[in-house]
């Protein structure tokens, strides 16, 4: 039988994970930054209307949920992921070293890594392109906006502090 999985979540994944756990955990992923560059063709927009929805792109850390799926769940677990993520193939499955807090030492995770190759990869955009983007967004699993306000809450609620995606949920609740 298989070992058990370890997952990373970065964007919906941390609270909204779908898929059964035994442990679940803040952890840090370092050489990669959470990131709005991806268009959002399916979950959060469409081809003709995209939204935009968080990626991991190279450089920094992230800080994200672990979670530790048993090995008799694994291979659903995957096969989950894979549907759910891969849908237009804009990530990239990837083995990464992840340290989750309370743990003695890193462990190894799968995650999902943008595609900097990928037409739905946005590079850098400025605020306003975010915001049009984001406003505009609605798919298969909702609204643009909902998406980025539900990372900017639960990243709040964990205690992490992510300035550029809390800058953008003052906005688009028209804040400054």
């Amino acid at each position: 039988m298989s070992d058990s999985l370890w997952v990373f979540g970065y964007g919906s994944l941390m609270w909204r994970p779908g898929f059964a756990y035994e442990i679940c955990k803040q952890a840090l992923l370092k050489g990669y930054h959470r990131s709005l560059c991806v268009f959002s063709h399916v979950h959060r927009g469409t081809p003709k209307t995209p939204g935009l929805v968080l990626g991991l792109d190279e450089g920094g850390q992230c800080n994200g949920i672990a979670y530790r799926v048993s090995a008799e769940n694994r291979d659903k677990t995957l096969e989950y992921l894979r549907k759910r993520e891969q849908v237009t193939n804009i990530y990239l499955e990837r083995q990464v070293e992840i340290w989750p807090v309370g743990e003695d030492s890193s462990v190894t995770a799968t995650t999902y890594i943008v595609d900097k190759t990928h037409r739905q990869y946005t590079g850098k955009l400025t605020t306003g392109e975010q915001l049009r983007y984001i406003r505009q967004g609605n798919g298969q699993s909702g609204k643009s906006t909902d998406y980025v306000l539900s990372a900017a809450s639960h990243l709040e609620e964990i205690g992490v502090e992510d300035i550029e995606l809390n800058a953008l949920a003052r906005l688009l609740k028209g804040r400054p």
